[in-house]
């Protein structure tokens, strides 16, 4: 039995828009509108709009909702200021990862967790189970939020131009309450690429108005709607990890060069502690496998599972591999046996069906904002 996929509120609109849909996580979102690369190059140097309808929203309230988020997650979030956002991990008890999320704290007993859309029914029964015997209250909220980003050097004043909203005053990583066309939003200083750019959670009802009001915004500073493929060229340029590729139950916070999102200085113990300071022990001492970035010397783009190579033996595999518009060349992360991964190796390949591709090895990310 299939069941269809799930559709944001902005689904017509996408499709008046002339979007190529696709089902991603359950869900019909756009892939693109037009050209994946005109879309990337303009968040690059304008300004991109994003329907990110599908991500899952999940809250906690009660005066013991921070405790039970240190112990659920890895990071320390009950000491999370009021306002402010956090990128962390939920893990199994073996260290494995379930999901990256980000939480921001809303009130002084509320915190609202957003779930990759693949995991948010995983992330929500995970937390409610972790969450008992702590006073706190764990809410699925993912049916009353939509949630579009305009992201891309332009968009401050984008935004600017129709909310009184104190976005000079709003850090990275930060989110506030305001109004946005009109439109209650709380207005978050986050994204997932590499620009900067604002999240705008909203009410589904309200999605379709804010969205027509920012592309009107937006038109004389060359602002376009932008899919799911140039947002994931734009993280992959910018070395932010996807749940599924670089991310995994199979992998560990420290294997993939994130262990600075576990906090074991935190109070009390937390779930996968005793697998985590043995993985960040593993990665101190001799760690397997490293995360690197590969750029090609020639032309044919690597993909995810495609093994790389030294020597004619395999020493890793990629998990991310597409053009890069910004480069001009393909790109791809990689776990790559810790013998190679320094930058400047060497006699580094991808297997690309059976020939032996030569790539760079680079510190990621491959790109990074100057403004």
């Amino acid at each position: 039995m299939t069941t269809a996929p799930r559709r944001t509120a902005l689904d017509a609109l996408h499709r008046a828009l002339g979007a190529t849909m696709t089902d991603f996580a359950g869900w019909d979102m756009p892939l693109r509108y037009g050209s994946e690369r005109d879309e990337h190059l303009a968040v690059r140097t304008r300004a991109g709009l994003f329907d990110l309808s599908h991500m899952g929203e999940i809250t906690l309230t009660g005066p013991q909702a921070g405790q039970a988020l240190d112990h659920a997650l890895v990071g320390n979030l009950s000491a999370l200021a009021v306002g402010r956002a956090r990128y962390t991990m939920i893990c199994e008890a073996g260290g494995g990862i379930l999901d990256d999320l980000i939480v921001y704290r809303l009130g002084e007993d509320e915190y609202m967790v957003v779930a990759n859309a693949s995991n948010a029914q995983v992330v929500l029964d995970a937390l409610t189970e972790r969450a008992a015997g702590f006073e706190t209250v764990v809410r699925d909220d993912r049916e009353n939020y939509a949630l579009i980003a305009v992201q891309g050097p332009a968009s401050p004043g984008i935004l600017k131009s129709v909310t009184d909203a104190d976005l000079d005053g709003l850090k990275y990583y930060a989110g506030l309450p305001g109004t946005v066309a009109g439109v209650p939003a709380l207005i978050a200083r986050t994204g997932y690429t590499g620009e900067d750019g604002f999240e705008l959670f909203v009410a589904p009802g309200d999605a379709e108005k804010l969205w027509q009001a920012l592309t009107e915004a937006g038109a004389d500073a060359g602002l376009v709607p932008c899919g799911l493929s140039c947002r994931d060229t734009l993280r992959l340029e910018a070395g932010m990890p996807l749940y599924g590729h670089e991310l995994t139950t199979g992998t560990t916070p420290f294997d993939a060069g994130l262990g600075r999102v576990v906090k074991f200085d935190k109070e009390g113990d937390f779930v996968g502690r005793a697998a985590l300071e043995a993985a960040a022990e593993r990665a101190e001492s001799a760690p397997p496998r490293k995360l690197v970035g590969l750029v090609a010397t020639g032309r044919r783009v690597p993909r995810a599972g495609y093994p790389v190579t030294a020597g004619g033996t395999v020493v890793g595999e990629v998990t991310s591999g597409a053009p890069s518009p910004t480069l001009g060349k393909p790109i791809a992360i990689a776990y790559v046996d810790a013998a190679h991964a320094a930058p400047g190796t060497e006699g580094v390949c991808v297997d690309i069906r059976g020939s032996h591709e030569p790539y760079e090895v680079v510190a990621l990310p491959f790109y990074k904002r100057t403004r």
